[in-house]
């Protein structure tokens, strides 16, 4: 299967230049899709492009608008949006190299693979490549994906280049937004050793072939359970450790055992009064 490229255009290290296409590196997921259907008659809804005033309109009639305040646009044609000429929307031009280790994951987007287009581009490529891994560090460039100028993480992969986007500072938010509300108090530390040991007895290599979409296969055999007239089975949702249960919980994990339940009836004893006081909130930093 041949594969369209996302983008095309120009690699360029310094004064070497070689034409490129940038490729996306994984698929759309999953097979199981869905379309909206009127129970009362089976027919697929279709969506119809719909102006308040006049009714219907044909999409390829309809332009795209900025708004500037309530119900106020700045109409943009294709073309006009076209005309904003930037370097990086043909060339992706190499302009550091940073270690890997100092790109925080959050600003890790979407991978790409980047290519030579046609053979008489291989050897520049290649130099490129080869540049590029005796550097043995990130290559950053820019690059213009649907609209907008993105940053682009480059490191040799096989005989090609792996590219992923990076996100912007304005797109990651700060950690203490959701983190700064949970206590600074420190967990007991037998518990925390049990659970360094489950770790352990957990611990393997990646082996991506061993995970797979567990909600796909799911909704894969609820259809085929409904085309066979049978009815879907509830799965149970899994029940909160109790903070006076942790620790049993624990020692029955590292053993192998299932966690312990509380028995019906049975009353809640109080936490310590230590556990039960929350610990003072750490400033946002």
């Amino acid at each position: 299967m041949a594969y369209r490229p996302t983008w095309q255009g120009h690699l360029r290290l310094s004064l070497v230049t070689c034409p490129v296409a940038l490729y996306t590196a994984t698929s759309s997921g999953g097979d199981v899709r869905f379309n909206l259907i009127n129970p009362e008659t089976n027919n697929r809804i279709r969506m119809v492009t719909t102006d308040p005033d006049t009714g219907p309109v044909e999409r390829s009639s309809l332009v795209k608008g900025y708004a500037v305040a309530k119900d106020e646009y700045i109409l943009l044609t294709d073309e006009e949006i076209k005309s904003v000429k930037l370097e990086s929307t043909k060339t992706i031009d190499i302009e550091r190299f940073v270690p890997e280790e100092e790109i925080d994951r959050l600003y890790w987007d979407n991978p790409y693979y980047l290519a030579p287009a046609g053979a008489l581009a291989e050897e520049a490529f290649g130099v490129i490549r080869e540049a590029m891994r005796s550097e043995g560090k990130i290559a950053l460039g820019r690059v213009v994906l649907s609209t907008r100028e993105r940053l682009l993480a480059l490191e040799p992969r096989d005989r090609g280049i792996l590219a992923y986007s990076l996100r912007t500072r304005d797109e990651v938010r700060a950690p203490r937004e959701v983190f700064g509300a949970i206590t600074d108090h420190a967990p007991d530390p037998a518990m925390v050793d049990i659970a360094r040991r489950i770790i352990e007895q957990k611990a393997g290599p990646f082996d991506p072939d061993q995970f797979v979409d567990r909600y796909e296969e799911a909704l894969k055999a609820l259809i085929a359970a409904k085309q066979k007239g049978q009815k879907p089975v509830r799965a149970a949702e899994p029940e909160d450790t109790d903070v006076v249960d942790l620790m049993a919980a624990l020692r029955a994990s590292l053993e192998g055992g299932a966690a312990p339940r509380r028995r019906a009836g049975a009353k809640t004893q109080a936490p310590p009064a230590k556990a039960r006081r929350a610990a003072p909130r750490r400033k946002a930093g």
